[in-house]
């Protein structure tokens, strides 16, 4: 009796250890489309309740990028709750995000409304702090962060790419999108994303500038008006690399951007692979604290009715919403006097009224610091 005993003891372990590596995936429509994603949340989260995105490289899979950068063990210790979604399969049968790789032309799927549309359902579900939705992502994974940064700014409120690029096509149309933080982590010696980029598309995945190139227009974006640079400790002296940090601070509303060159790291997440002076996702989480420091420690207006000015007042066509650099504006409405939702839309601080006829109107103005409602007429 012994021995099957034993065997059934065997198979219980065998079957617990299958469980601690392969998370069941949940199943999300969008677009017509089921896609899947993985989700944790720690016992305890943090009180400003975050929620991270961290997305795989090509050809890998979520539950990879779950095990490999063991995040669930970052969110225990920092309390944030995490995501991570699944790309899906092109027509090589790999699984990809649509970033616009040149191989990638005739794929349609809608990548970015799809993590749109999933954060804000899992803000909702979970009770998560819309405020402070961040993505960070490895390779692939980190090319669809800087096409968040671009297109879902709204959303994801600061990226993290590890060992990403940003496609030229992205960021021709970068110029008027809001500024938000943005960490990359890159070796020095990548060589399927090397850091002098690939302007003429040698490699195939498309034409993409160089990192330092890449780095110095989000600084510019964002405002930055310092930076520092320092060598972060050699902690593991046989790993054959070490960390060099580049940091542009005092951006807009407290916006930094951060760079790790990680000398003599190849395409690898540090931490899990290659370099491991760093855990590049804890890494990426303390950047987002930082964040969401910096946007506590925000000026705290007490009467935002009188901080932000609509001008002029009554008007014929255009108003101007005018606001202090230390407050950011989230989303604004306007709405006719018996609350229905004229779905304007703001564009560069200014609405056009025009077409609206004579009246009163409210407009909504939501802010970081809370909402505040002006009375506006249309003559």
């Amino acid at each position: 009796m012994k021995e099957p005993y034993k065997l059934a003891i065997l198979i219980i372990i065998m079957s617990f250890s299958h469980l601690t590596t392969q998370a069941q995936f949940i199943t999300f429509n969008h677009d017509g489309i089921d896609r899947q994603y993985l989700y944790y949340e720690p016992v305890t989260l943090n009180a400003n309740m975050p929620l991270v995105f961290a997305m795989h490289g090509y050809t890998g899979d979520a539950n990879s990028m779950r095990n490999n950068t063991q995040m669930n063990q970052i969110a225990d210790q920092y309390g944030f709750a995490i995501c991570y979604p699944r790309g899906t399969l092109d027509s090589q049968g790999n699984r990809f995000w649509n970033v616009g790789y040149a191989f990638h032309q005739t794929e349609t799927v809608e990548d970015v409304d799809f993590l749109i549309e999933l954060a804000q359902y899992l803000q909702v579900t979970h009770n998560l702090n819309s405020d402070y939705t961040f993505a960070t992502g490895f390779s692939n994974g980190g090319e669809m962060c800087y096409l968040l940064a671009c297109q879902a700014y709204n959303t994801f409120k600061a990226v993290a790419p590890v060992a990403g690029m940003i496609m030229q096509d992205i960021l021709n149309q970068c110029d008027q999108s809001q500024p938000i933080p943005l960490f990359e982590i890159h070796g020095s010696q990548d060589s399927v994303t090397p850091l002098s980029g690939d302007p003429t598309n040698n490699d195939g995945w498309g034409s993409y500038p160089s990192i330092a190139t890449t780095i110095n227009y989000f600084a510019v974006k964002n405002g930055c008006t310092s930076n520092t640079t320092q060598t972060l400790p050699d902690i593991d002296t046989t790993d054959g690399s070490f960390v060099m940090s580049e940091k542009y601070l005092g951006g807009t509303n407290n916006n930094e951007v951060w760079y790790y060159e990680v000398v003599g790291g190849g395409h690898e997440w540090p931490g899990d692979s290659g370099n491991m002076d760093i855990d590049a996702g804890e890494e990426a989480w303390l950047f987002f604290q930082h964040h969401i420091n910096n946007t506590l420690s925000l000026p705290n207006f007490e009467n935002l009715e009188e901080a932000i000015h609509i001008f002029p007042n009554p008007t014929k066509n255009i108003i101007t919403i005018q606001n202090p650099g230390e407050i950011r504006l989230k989303e604004i409405n306007i709405y006719n006097t018996l609350g229905v939702n004229l779905n304007l839309k703001e564009s560069h601080g200014q609405m056009d009224l025009t077409n609206l006829n004579q009246g009163i109107y409210l407009l909504s103005i939501k802010t970081l610091k809370g909402t505040i409602i002006k009375k506006v007429v249309k003559n």
